[in-house]
């Protein structure tokens, strides 16, 4: 969805930095692209880039935990069981607004099994977003590995369903909801101190 966003965005003529990890999907053309391979990286990198921009979509879905520890030669196999210790990762959409300190429109992704428009509610609150894009992973046939996908858009005061349909159509449909929110943002500012 992300590679579909950032292709979209590019299409109507909007400058787009892509910041992915390991994928096979192809670079859209004329959006400029940094790769990354963990989750601290990708946190680094947006730290860095996220105040040149107008506008951040949060759409990857980076790991919450990574090893503690990694091993620098293969693990041999020994006894009967093995402990795994796992540490948080950085919350690179939770520190967009703080530390990073972004004051463009915010959007996040929100990627749930249950409670879809409450999650994403709460979500939205928490992180202190413009919108979240909310879908039912645990639905058949959308979502990850699927060119189709279903999601709901929350805002602050209302939410928007749209209905099932190719990544590509979706993206352009959020193409046109996203500018339509940050337009409205930068006519009547809210409470985010560094508001455009």
């Amino acid at each position: 969805m992300g590679y579909a966003l950032a292709g979209a965005f590019a299409h109507e003529g909007h400058s787009v930095l892509l910041v992915s990890g390991p994928t096979e999907l192809d670079v859209p053309d004329h959006v400029d692209f940094i790769p990354v391979e963990t989750a601290a990286e990708m946190h680094e990198v947006v730290s860095r880039y996220i105040g040149r921009m107008d506008l951040a979509i949060f759409a990857a879905a980076v790991a919450d935990y990574t090893p503690a520890r990694v091993a620098s030669h293969k693990i041999k196999k020994s006894g009967g069981t093995f402990s795994l210790d796992l540490v948080r990762t950085a919350d690179i959409l939770g520190s967009a607004r703080q530390p990073f300190g972004f004051g463009g429109t915010l959007v996040g992704f929100a990627a749930e099994t249950e409670n879809l428009e409450v999650n994403a509610r709460e979500k939205l609150i928490r992180k202190d977003c413009d919108l979240v894009v909310a879908n039912d992973v645990s639905k058949a046939g959308i979502g990850f590995d699927s060119d189709q996908n279903e999601i709901l858009l929350v805002y602050p005061e209302h939410s928007e369903a749209l209905p099932v349909a190719s990544k590509h159509e979706l993206a352009h449909q959020l193409v046109s909801s996203i500018s339509r929110l940050h337009a409205e943002r930068i006519s009547s500012p809210t409470s985010h101190s560094n508001s455009p």
